[in-house]
């Protein structure tokens, strides 16, 4: 039988925010400032998962560390600018905070741009941590990621804590912490799944919320 979840970490690109216009752009800037060819939207779709550190150096070899700050500056330039919610998030993040559930959030985006972005939202007071790239020893799928953000809560990784996402990368770090992974408006069949399945995939914020506090 399912646990009724005490802690739901959410992925922030593409699970809470829709990033994929602006991560093309600012990609495809440090890809042109690095005589790389660019890539299509398709492309960034499929091969963007990992951390800039984890990512870069098999991209641009020894330069990767130029690239990374090429790429940061281009992306720090147009983000907040662009921010968008994703449909339905905004009322799923304050009706979860309202049912009592801790909330986090546990991301490949960079840190300090990724709490800019949650600043600029207004939700810094509804996620008990907000862990980005670079803040823990190592990055998503690793557990480390997880062990941070539930440390203000107390609760320990387990049956008891959600990790949502939209990508294997997400499902990969719940199964590495022992948590629950909970697949958010994805195709639970698609290939990339097929190591790390997600536990419950729900097609919609409502059905994400009805769960977890049905359970």
């Amino acid at each position: 039988m399912s646990t009724r979840p005490r802690a739901i970490l959410f992925d922030w690109d593409n699970t809470l925010v829709d990033s994929w216009a602006t991560i093309h752009q600012a990609l495809n800037d440090c890809m042109a400032a690095m005589a790389k060819p660019p890539w299509s939207l398709a492309e960034t779709r499929e091969r963007v998962r990992l951390s800039l550190r984890e990512a870069f150096p098999a991209i641009f070899g020894e330069r990767w560390e130029e690239a990374q700050r090429v790429y940061l500056d281009r992306f720090r330039a147009i983000h907040l600018e662009r921010l968008t919610l994703l449909p339905g998030r905004a009322e799923l993040v304050a009706r979860l905070a309202g049912e009592g559930f801790y909330l986090a959030v546990v991301s490949n985006k960079t840190g300090a741009i990724l709490r800019r972005e949650v600043e600029r939202l207004g939700w810094s007071a509804r996620f008990g941590a907000v862990v980005g790239a670079g803040d823990a020893a190592f990055d998503k799928p690793h557990c480390a990621v997880v062990d941070l953000a539930l440390a203000p809560s107390g609760i320990a990784p387990g049956e008891a804590v959600w990790l949502v996402g939209d990508t294997a990368i997400d499902m990969e770090c719940a199964y590495n912490s022992g948590c629950v992974p909970v697949l958010l408006g994805g195709d639970a069949a698609a290939a990339e799944f097929s190591r790390f399945p997600p536990r419950f995939a729900f097609a919609d914020e409502a059905a994400l919320f009805d769960k977890a506090r049905g359970l």
